[in-house]
């Protein structure tokens, strides 16, 4: 890859969307526009970081040392590719398997939406809850996801009709989870989910970073793409370490509902989520580097859903007073030798 890929790349992206990228970085750093369009062409020669990754990371701010430890979009790829065999892909992009087959993780009853389900098996199902959550079989950034409250229907037949709708799309029905009151104290409307990473080497599971997330604006989704925030966090302490980050690029330093300080909150059963994603990671062992959404239930940890194509940027958003230190080099930490 060389320059010529950089200008495809930038052409495909438009070039509206890299001179807002340019002046963004500008309006922050002060810096010139023509040394800062140099600059990002350089960082993608040496380091394979786009346009994207040099101003969320603010690869303006590093130096050349901190710079080779971050990981980028275009490096991350290509170490999924390296540890993950995407041949069995589906288990993790399709809810429907993933759901059965990481049951003993989830800390709740899911129902497979399919058409040899009938009304009965159905009305049996709903039975013990009120509230449920719909998810499509395929999706991301929690579209397509719906809450569902049975009492808003006026039957079980009525209820069954809509879950089983073609056109809702919905791969799976889920008895929806009762969020730990420690963790609803900073925004009760969503499950806040810790991302977590794991790598397994020589069969030994690996965490290589946590982050929390919670929603916002009344959305019952946690992602960022929803307004949410995502927060550093140290899973040795069970606690947040720093702001919030938005998918703005924002910073918020309080929970805008809550009022409730991002840095220094507190999440209970940590000991126990490195337990259940270390025991999940050794599931599928064509999967050494996944990512696991993790909730905190009143009964404990409970994995929300697992991603074959780990996060990078979240352990590498940038928070005042932190060394810049990048997910490549805690990688390195478990394989040494690693060349991206």
């Amino acid at each position: 890859m060389g320059i010529g890929y950089f200008f495809r790349v930038c052409s495909g992206a438009t070039l509206g969307k890299l001179s807002g990228a340019i002046n963004t970085v500008h309006t922050k750093s002060g810096k010139n526009k023509a040394g800062i369009f140099f600059d990002m062409v350089g960082c993608f020669l040496k380091y394979r970081a786009g346009y994207n990754d040099y101003v969320l990371f603010e690869y303006y701010n590093m130096t050349a040392d901190q710079r080779k430890t971050y990981m980028t979009r275009f490096k991350n790829k290509r170490f999924m590719l390296m540890q993950n065999d995407l041949t069995s892909a589906e288990i993790f992009n399709d809810k429907r398997l993933f759901d059965t087959r990481f049951a003993k993780y989830l800390g709740r009853r899911v129902l497979v939406v399919d058409e040899k389900v009938t009304l009965e098996q159905f009305s049996e199902f709903i039975k013990p809850w009120d509230v449920f959550i719909a998810k499509p079989a395929f999706g991301e950034c929690g579209k397509g996801i719906e809450r569902l409250v049975k009492a808003d229907f006026k039957s079980d037949e009525e209820f069954y009709n809509y879950v089983f709708d073609k056109e809702n799309e919905f791969g799976v029905l889920e008895e929806a989870i009762k969020q730990h009151p420690d963790v609803s104290k900073i925004y009760p409307h969503s499950i806040n989910c810790l991302r977590i990473a794991t790598l397994v080497v020589d069969g030994k599971p690996n965490i290589l970073y946590a982050v929390f997330k919670t929603g916002n604006n009344g959305k019952f989704v946690d992602n960022l793409e929803n307004g949410g925030f995502a927060c550093h966090f140290d899973l040795d302490t069970g606690t947040v370490t720093g702001p919030g980050h938005t998918s703005n690029m924002d910073i918020a330093y309080e929970h805008p509902y809550s009022g409730i300080k991002f840095k220094g909150f507190k999440i209970p059963y940590c000991e126990e989520v490195k337990e259940l994603v270390k025991n999940a990671a050794l599931e599928e062992p064509e999967f050494k580097y996944c990512g696991w959404d993790v909730c905190i239930s009143e009964n404990g940890p409970a994995i929300i859903e697992g991603n074959d194509y780990a996060a990078y940027d979240f352990p590498q958003l940038p928070d005042e007073d932190t060394p810049k230190v990048g997910l490549i080099s805690i990688i390195k930490q478990y394989i040494p030798d690693l060349k991206l």
